[in-house]
Order: C-alpha cells, then structure tokens, then sequence
C-alpha cells in the first residue's frame, strides 16, 4: 500500500509538473476567453465535419455589411478603427480596435462602420463542412 501512494504521488506530481509546463509554454495576452456570446447566449457548436477558417474583412467609412446569421461560433478581433454591430432587438453595440468578442449566435445581424477610417477585423469561424460561416436571412 505504501508503494501505490508513493507511485500515485508521483504520478500526480509529474502531472502537475506537466500542467504547469503546458502553461508556460509561451508568453501571450489573453485576448478573450468566454462560453457565451455578446448577447450572453451560450455557445454551441455545430455537429458534423470541423472545419475552422479565417478571414480579414474590411469595411470603408460608412460602409455596411448586409444582415446575415451565424449558426456557429465566430471569434472576432478588432485590428483597426471601429465597427458597430446592429443586433435589431438586441440594440447595437459598438467595438473598437483591440477588442475582442464571441459575435451572436443565430442572432440576425449586420456591422457598420461609423467611422471616418476604415475598419478591419480578424475573424474566426469555428464551423463545420456541413454548415455556412454566415447566411443571409
């Protein structure tokens, strides 16, 4: 007996060690880490194949994007200027650059750019093979 505690001791503790390991493996800033999106849905992800792709996409001042869905989560990163968001019922929320957000779930849709510079946002969809990143409604 005294030998499994020993062993499991060690076992835990090269455990932790490697826990520990894992989180300093790189230095970075945590720019976003939630299980809801910026209207406090729950996420949910799509059954099926994964498939996770990436855009930049741009808007022009006074440029606006048409009203789409996600039916899956998408992560989104402000590099530059400003973007708002009109969420119909849910209002309209304004980022800016260097914020980060979960964009709404199965939530109609479409950003604008009040700005008088343009605005580009790193996206990221976390999808499947069998679903669309956006579809207009």
């Amino acid at each position: 007996m005294l030998r499994f505690n020993s062993w499991l001791g060690a076992v835990l503790l090269a455990a932790t060690g490697y826990a520990i390991a894992d989180e300093q493996a790189y230095k970075g800033q945590n720019l976003l880490q939630s299980g809801v999106d910026v209207l406090g849905q729950p996420l949910v992800y799509p059954s099926g194949t994964p498939r996770v792709t990436s855009d930049i996409i741009t808007l022009a001042p006074g440029e606006a994007g048409k009203p789409h869905i996600h039916q899956i989560p998408m992560f989104a990163y402000v590099l530059s200027g400003v973007i708002s968001v009109d969420y119909g019922d849910h209002g309209v929320r304004t980022y800016q650059q260097g914020e980060a957000l979960l964009e709404a779930q199965n939530v109609v849709h479409f950003g604008f750019n009040p700005g008088s510079e343009p605005v580009s946002l790193l996206v990221v969809y976390v999808g499947s093979t069998e679903l669309s990143n956006a579809e207009l409604p």
